[in-house]
């Protein structure tokens, strides 16, 4: 099963859930909406715990960093994530009104309506609420910067660990069967295939939108840098297949780092923004969880209040910090903010959380493509305030340093 990825999972879910709704007898469905219950209920309970456990280890860590250039570098990502979120609000306000219609889900979005319900539940109250376990891990993980205590910041890198291991270990293998539980409800809801063609054409705006952003991002530090826009992204490719195949920033960070380099951006530059972007900036995951749940909504028919929907822009920016270390990481955390600032309910986060793995691929390779932009302003603000070394390749396609002072040397190609 480690070698079928998750997203065949899902892909299979899918179609047997819809096989089973459309073929299935009532009590048959009851079992798996049981199920979906009881996982639900596991869900509200440890997202808190995930918030926490996730993003006070790592300002905590952050915060240990480069002094002004961190925060510099930490500005320019989350500008660009909440960039990428007013976008992603502005596109969608403009085009969902034309593309979807309103209310023509309400039974899909709120199935109990449409189903039996399950044979029994178990409630699971999670200790705190998501705005707590925020206003914990932001008070907890500044603490820590400031008195740079190990003791408890071993202690949450510890925690950390256990929440991974809760993710990969119990989340992640169960997932493609609660969404085979929400596809079966609304097959059994006789509208699935409207479901399934409505967000085939939202997918499509999605990725048209990921690519409308990094030819921005490219555009903007181009100008900034004084390059070719459209090279610099041309020599990023290789990191944005790489993370096509890997789903994965953290996993990527090699790749990104070679070609930020190959960009023309300083080794030392490099080496500090590639990384802590890879944890921060997640301009293609917020382009996707703002286009789905605004369409979740319009299919709804729920009022969009813009207000706290631009909060809400502002709080995904921060709650999906240090997620892309995690499968999916990032529409989990962000599902507490979805259901406690917008008000969904378990079936909406159920499509959203399928319609996100669809193409979670695409929205982490936007991510680190995204970083290399940032890499090159950084790389031009930051002048002569840091070290560099020109970097040149030789004809075996080796990196070699070349210092002001002192001999060449090979740089490892990671």
């Amino acid at each position: 099963m480690k070698k079928f990825g998750l997203l065949p999972r899902i892909v299979v879910a899918i179609v047997l859930g819809i096989v089973v709704g459309l073929w299935s007898p009532d009590w048959f469905v009851r079992i798996f909406e049981t199920f979906n219950g009881i996982f639900s209920s596991f869900l509200t309970f440890i997202i808190p715990l995930i918030i926490v456990g996730l993003i006070t280890p790592a300002i905590s860590e952050l915060g240990k960093g480069a002094g002004k250039w961190l925060g510099i570098t930490a500005a320019i990502a989350y500008g660009s994530t909440l960039f990428a979120g007013f976008l992603a609000l502005a596109v969608s306000m403009t085009v969902f009104p034309r593309m979807l219609q309103p209310g023509s889900f309400t039974e899909v979005v709120n199935p109990a309506e449409a189903l039996l319900g399950p044979y029994f539940t178990v409630e699971m109250p999670p200790v705190f609420g998501v705005m707590t376990a925020l206003v914990i891990s932001f008070v907890l993980g500044v603490g820590m910067t400031l008195l740079q205590t190990d003791t408890m910041h071993k202690g949450f890198v510890e925690l950390r660990s256990i929440i991974e291991i809760v993710i990969s270990a119990i989340i992640i293998p169960l997932l493609p069967l609660y969404i085979f539980g929400i596809f079966a409800n609304m097959a059994a809801a006789g509208q699935v295939w409207d479901v399934v063609t409505t967000f085939a054409s939202v997918i499509v705006l999605v990725l048209s939108l990921t690519v409308v952003l990094l030819l921005i991002q490219y555009f903007v530090a181009g100008a900034i840098a004084k390059k070719n826009p459209l090279t610099s992204l041309r020599t990023m490719m290789p990191a944005y297949a790489t993370a096509l195949g890997t789903s994965s920033s953290a996993a990527t960070i090699p790749v990104t780092l070679r070609q930020a380099v190959k960009m023309g951006v300083s080794r030392p530059v490099a080496s500090f923004v590639v990384p802590l972007c890879a944890t921060i900036h997640l301009a293609g995951s917020t382009t996707k969880i703002v286009s789905f749940s605004l369409a979740v909504m319009f299919l709804a028919d729920v009022p969009v209040n813009i207000p706290v929907f631009i909060g809400f822009i502002f709080m995904l920016g921060i709650t999906m910090v240090a997620a892309p270390g995690v499968p999916g990481g990032a529409i989990f955390a962000a599902s507490g903010l979805l259901t406690s600032m917008l008000g969904f309910t378990e079936p909406q986060v159920g499509l959203m959380i399928a319609t996100y793995i669809a193409i979670d691929s695409f929205g982490t390779a936007t991510n680190i493509t995204g970083d290399g932009a940032i890499a090159m302003v950084v790389d031009t603000l930051s002048g002569d305030d840091l070290e560099r070394d020109l970097l040149v390749e030789d004809e075996e396609g080796r990196l070699i340093a070349v210092p002001d002072e002192g001999e060449p040397y090979l740089q490892d190609k990671d």
